[in-house]
């Protein structure tokens, strides 16, 4: 089974488009194993992963400048189904001998699709002639390559779609992949199922299995270091783990002192409590503080985080003298944002804190079961392995914690004011059924003082700000329009049950240009 589970592949070559995991999620929720190359990868490595389908993204650029992005031409010999989206069909209909024009209005967001046919099978299944579609873009498709056909017009796109029926090479102005195409899934599964005849084996339980035979391989009778952080990621690499080789694991838990209100107990009570597994705690808050003195700067403090963390678990890891392997929880957008590291020349926003230096100063080899997955796809296998829900679907927490959310230096009764006010915003969240209708939800400490009144008398103390924002990939993100009476509600019971806090904010800011967290 193990073997069968990559049998069938699709390629996504990407043109820079936000939207290119969200094409491969939807892929993979088929069932079918994909992954990301650069537009400018080589035949010979596209032939060495040997697709049966492959998908051109859309993307940010436009096929009439000179030096366009483009595929390799040989990409179109391959005689393997191809499907174009926005961008991707564009470069097609250019590199095939078409014609594309700068559209007399742009197109974003809602346009109606006219069907003109059945498009040799990729609207098979959707019985209107007319479709709500999502567009995004400046150019369109005025003229079609010999051999094509047009299948799909809107009111500003004369070609919205189109398809070479020999060559089997598809091409779609809109994007298919978003919710707001709500044919759209229909659409890639006949790409994906029934034009490239993929089979659905990219399970759950299929990866599960195959990730234990692998690991039992690889590992065989040495034993497994884990950092355990208590997030998704570490805590489905820990299960998996404990499933495959049982007491061979070894976690370490670092309490930088800087996590939710009683999170660490919940983490042990989680990990060493209800799976048996071995952890070690190592109650680190001190040493974070001592080491965070005097820092005010968001970068000084991520950094500073980042290297006691090292030094705390290198400090517990080297304790043990059997470890012989390294796990990690790697996941498949941190391979892409890293392969994409390498070869762009992206700012720096922020420095992310994981266990990235790790494994330089332990010279251990490195495992890493999720490196294939994406994070639904890392929850879907939590639940299989039986991780509770309270930990598979938490909101995202920064590596560095609550270091990010007090603005400033940090300070032992900063982080007891916002565990406490944290806590209350996400249980009235969970309370009143919000929770999960927002992506991330938070507070933020402010170190600056407020006038306000609590009975009779005056009160001068600190500014909490809560955050929450809707977001499908956490590119782009904008405020959650929460009620005024829930905002109100959960105000009320800060102000009233935290004598350090006076006031209370909702921070409404999109991103961009501000970001999710403040920090």
């Amino acid at each position: 089974m193990a073997k069968n589970l990559f049998a069938d592949k699709i390629l996504i070559l990407d043109f820079g488009s936000q939207y290119t995991q969200l094409i491969a999620r939807r892929v993979r929720e088929l069932g079918v194993y994909c992954e990301i190359f650069h537009h400018k990868s080589s035949i010979g490595s596209i032939k060495k992963f040997n697709p049966k389908g492959i998908i051109l993204s859309g993307g940010p650029e436009t096929v009439k400048q000179k030096g366009a992005p483009k595929v390799a031409e040989k990409v179109f010999e391959l005689n393997i189904p191809i499907l174009g989206i926005c961008y991707g069909m564009q470069t097609i209909a250019n590199q095939l001998g078409g014609k594309v024009e700068l559209a007399n209005k742009r197109e974003f967001g809602h346009a109606d699709l006219k069907l003109r046919n059945q498009a040799a099978g990729l609207f098979k299944g959707i019985s209107k002639k007319n479709i709500s579609v999502w567009m995004s873009h400046g150019d369109h498709v005025s003229e079609l390559p010999n051999g094509f056909k047009s299948c799909g017009v809107t009111s500003n796109s004369p070609i919205a779609a189109f398809f070479n029926p020999s060559k089997k090479i598809y091409g779609l102005q809109f994007h298919p992949e978003v919710t707001h195409t709500p044919q759209g899934k229909i659409i890639l599964k006949n790409f994906v199922r029934e034009i490239s005849n993929c089979k659905g084996l990219w399970t759950s339980k299929n990866i599960i299995s195959r990730a234990i035979n692998q690991i039992r391989e690889e590992v065989g009778d040495q034993e497994v270091l884990l950092g355990l952080s208590g997030g998704v990621d570490s805590a489905v690499v820990a299960a998996l783990l404990s499933k495959a080789i049982g007491d061979q694991l070894t976690c370490i838990f670092v309490d930088n002192g800087l996590l939710r209100l009683n999170e660490g107990d919940q983490v042990m009570k989680t990990f060493k409590g209800k799976f048996g597994i071995k952890v070690k705690r190592a109650n680190a808050g001190n040493q974070f503080l001592r080491d965070l003195k005097g820092k005010k700067d968001p970068e000084h403090k991520r950094k500073a985080i980042g290297k006691t963390f090292i030094d705390v678990f290198l400090k517990e890891a080297k304790r043990n003298k059997k470890i012989k392997w390294l796990a990690q929880g790697t996941i498949y957008p941190d391979v892409i944002e890293s392969a994409g590291t390498k070869n762009g020349s992206a700012h720096v926003i922020k420095s992310h804190h994981n266990v990235g230096g790790l494994p330089s100063y332990l010279n251990l080899p490195v495992i890493e079961p999720l490196k294939d997955l994406f994070k639904d796809e890392v929850r879907k296998i939590g639940l299989e392995l039986g991780l509770p829900k309270e930990i598979l679907f938490r909101h995202p927490f920064p590596g560095p914690g609550l270091g990010v959310r007090i603005l400033g230096e940090i300070k032992r009764p900063y982080i007891k004011i916002l565990q406490s006010a944290d806590d209350i915003f996400i249980t009235e969240l969970v309370n009143e059924g919000y929770y999960d209708k927002v992506s991330q939800a938070f507070a933020v400490f402010l170190p600056v003082k407020s006038v306000g009144v609590v009975g009779d008398s005056r009160r001068y103390e600190y500014v909490i700000s809560l955050r929450a924002v809707e977001t499908i990939d956490f590119m782009t993100a904008k405020s959650a329009k929460l009620p005024h009476a829930f905002l109100e509600k959960v105000s009320n019971r800060i102000i009233n049950e935290i004598p350090e806090v006076s006031r209370v904010t909702y921070d409404i800011s999109s991103k961009p240009p501000a970001t999710i967290e403040w920090e």
